[in-house]
C-alpha cells in the first residue's frame, strides 16, 4: 500500500514550494495551533527528505538528487491518481506498454493493473509487481543493475533492452521539467532509459504533476516536443504559458479549467 501524507503536511509542502521558505511562526498562525504542534509536523516531514530544517523554519531540500522513493510515493498522491486514471483512459486493451521509473508510472500502472490482454515492457519492478495478479497481462522485465531502494532497474543494459521491443505506448515520468520544456532527471542512467523508451515506442507519453514544472534536477535529456502526450494534474505554472501554449495540443490536464486542455 502506498504511503501518504496527511492533508496538513501536503498543504504545508504547498506552502514551501510556492514560497521558497515558511517559518514556523508563520505555519502555527496559519493553522492555529502551537509552534511546538507544527514542529511535530515539519520534523517528519523533514525526515522523509521532503522539507529541509532552517534557522526558525523550513526550505525545500536541495536537489541534487531525488527524494527516497517511500516520500515520494505518498507526495501529491491525490494528482498522480487523477493522472493515472486519465492515461488508464486514454489506453486501450490489447495495448503494449513500455513503462518506465517513478512513482507517477507506478500509480499508472496500479489504475491499468485489471485490464485485459496488455503486453507490459518495464524496468520498474513496482511496475510488475502492481500488473503480477493479473493473467491477462504479459510482462517482460528489464536486466541491469537493481536499485534496490528504488527497485528498479537501470544501467546501459536496462537502456538497450527497450531496443529490442516496439511498443504501442510508452508510459514515463521525469524528475523535472525546465521553463523551456527541457526534460530533466537526477542520474544519466534514468534519462538513458527515459529516451530509449522514447525511441522504441509509437506514442510517447509523459506523465508528471505540475510540481515537477520548475523543479530542479541536474541531467537534461529530452524534451516535451518529444512527448505525443502529457497528462498532467492542473494548469501549468505561470512562468510555463510560453512552453504550454506551444504544446497545448499534446496536453491533458484533469483540471478542466485549463485553457487549451485536451
Amino acid at each position: 500500500m502506498l504511503k501518504t501524507v496527511s492533508s496538513r503536511q501536503a498543504y504545508i509542502l504547498e506552502i514551501v514550494r510556492d514560497e521558497g521558505f515558511a517559518s514556523i511562526e508563520q505555519l502555527a498562525t496559519r493553522f492555529d495551533v502551537t509552534q511546538q504542534t507544527i514542529r511535530r509536523v515539519v520534523n517528519a516531514l523533514c525526515d522523509q527528505g521532503l522539507l529541509r530544517r532552517m534557522h526558525g523554519g523550513v526550505s525545500l531540500p536541495v536537489q541534487s538528487q531525488n527524494l527516497a522513493y517511500g516520500s515520494r510515493q505518498g507526495l501529491n498522491a491525490d494528482a498522480k491518481r487523477r493522472i493515472a486514471h486519465a492515461t488508464a483512459s486514454f489506453i486501450p486493451d490489447g495495448a503494449s506498454l513500455m513503462i518506465g521509473l517513478g512513482t507517477t508510472p507506478e500509480y499508472v500502472a496500479q489504475a491499468l493493473s485489471r485490464r485485459q490482454d496488455l503486453r507490459v515492457i518495464t524496468n520498474n519492478l513496482n511496475v510488475a509487481a502492481a500488473f503480477a495478479q493479473n493473467p491477462d497481462v504479459e510482462i517482460t522485465i528489464a536486466g541491469g543493475t537493481l536499485r534496490s531502494l528504488d527497485r528498479d532497474i537501470v544501467g546501459e543494459a536496462a537502456a538497450r533492452f527497450f531496443s529490442g521491443y516496439r511498443a504501442d505506448y510508452g508510459i514515463f515520468g521525469v524528475g523535472g521539467v525546465d521553463q523551456d520544456g527541457t526534460l530533466l532527471d537526477f542520474h544519466i542512467d534514468e534519462v538513458l532509459a527515459r529516451q530509449s523508451i522514447v525511441a522504441n515506442s509509437r506514442t510517447a507519453v509523459l506523465v508528471a504533476d505540475t510540481t515537477k514544472f520548475g523543479r530542479n534536477a541536474t541531467v537534461r535529456g529530452g524534451h516535451l516536443a518529444d512527448c505525443n502526450h502529457l497528462f498532467t494534474d492542473g494548469p501549468l505554472p505561470p512562468a510555463f504559458t510560453p512552453v504550454g501554449a506551444k504544446f497545448a495540443e499534446r496536453i491533458h490536464a484533469s483540471d478542466a479549467a485549463r485553457a487549451g486542455a485536451t
